[in-house]
C-alpha cells in the first residue's frame, strides 16, 4: 500500500536523520566538513526520494538550486535537510530534519525529526501539548536573540530558554519545553514550513508577528517573522509585540 503524504514525511525527516547521524559517528570530518557532508547527503537523499515517490510535485530544498517552475505546482514539497547546521557539527541535540507539503501555499502536511533526541513529530499523529506553567518560556536563539523577542519576554515576564534550530525551538513548545517561540531575524521558507504543519496539527497558533498568515511556495523565498505559541497567548503576544514596535 502505498504511504500517505504525511507517512511518507515522517518517513523521510526520520531516515534523513539516521543517515546524518551516521555520518557524524564517522568521525572523519572536522566541524566544518562535517556540517557540508552532512548537508549534501540528506539533501540528495531526500530530493531524490521525493522525486521518485511524488514524481507530479515540486521540491523546494535549502540545498537545492531553486527553480520557480515550482510556482506553478499547487503542491511543493520543502524540506530542510539539516536545520541547525551548526548544532550538527557540534553533536548538540537542538537541530532538526524538516520535510513539508504545502498546497496552495499552505503548510498543510509536514515531519520534524530531532534526530539526537530520537524523535520524529508529525502533522498525522498529533498529541496533546503540555499545559504552560504560571511563569511563560520563550524559546529564543541561543546566539542572537531577537530584540522583539527580548521585549515581548520582559513585559509579560516569560523566561528565556535559549535553543539552537528553528525547527528545535518549534518542536519544544509542541512538546510543552516552552510555550511561545518568536522569531524576527529573518528565515526562509524551509526553516519554518514543516514546524509550522506539525504545530498547527497539535492545535497551536501560527502567524508572522502581525498576525497574517504564512504563506509558502513564493516566488521570493525570504520569509521575515514567525509567532508560535498556545492559541491562548497569541493575542497577548501580538499586542506586546505592536507595543514593542510601536516604540
Amino acid at each position: 500500500m502505498a504511504m500517505t503524504d504525511a507517512e511518507l514525511a515522517a518517513h523521510l525527516a526520520q531516515t534523513a536523520g539516521e543517515l546524518l547521524q551516521a555520518v557524524r559517528a564517522s568521525g572523519m570530518l572536522s566541524l566544518k566538513a562535517l556540517g557540508k557532508a552532512g548537508d549534501a547527503t540528506a539533501n540528495q537523499f531526500l530530493v531524490h526520494a521525493l522525486r521518485e515517490q511524488r514524481p507530479d510535485d515540486a521540491v523546494l530544498s535549502e540545498e537545492e538550486k531553486d527553480s520557480h517552475e515550482r510556482l506553478d505546482h499547487s503542491r511543493v514539497w520543502i524540506v530542510d535537510p539539516v536545520d541547525g547546521t551548526r548544532e550538527y557539527g557540534e553533536e548538540r541535540t537542538d537541530w532538526a530534519v524538516h520535510v513539508a507539503l504545502a498546497i496552495d501555499g499552505v503548510a498543510s502536511v509536514g515531519a520534524v525529526a530531532l534526530p539526537g533526541l530520537g524523535i520524529v513529530l508529525r502533522t498525522d499523529r498529533p498529541g496533546a501539548v503540555p499545559a504552560a506553567p504560571e511563569r511563560l518560556r520563550m524559546v529564543v536563539s541561543r546566539t542572537r536573540p531577537a530584540a522583539e523577542a527580548l521585549a515581548v519576554a520582559e513585559a509579560i515576564g516569560a523566561e528565556l530558554v535559549p535553543m539552537g534550530s528553528a525547527g528545535a525551538k518549534a518542536m519544544a513548545v509542541v512538546r510543552g519545553e516552552a510555550d511561545i517561540y518568536l522569531h524576527s531575524g529573518g528565515q526562509y521558507e524551509w526553516d519554518s514550513c514543516a514546524p509550522v504543519a506539525v504545530a498547527r496539527a497539535h492545535g497551536l497558533h501560527c502567524s508572522r508577528i502581525d498576525g497574517s498568515d504564512l504563506v509558502y511556495n513564493q516566488a521570493d523565498t525570504y520569509m521575515p517573522d514567525l509567532l508560535i505559541c498556545r492559541r491562548e497567548h497569541a493575542a497577548i503576544v501580538l499586542d506586546r509585540l505592536a507595543v514593542a514596535q510601536a516604540g
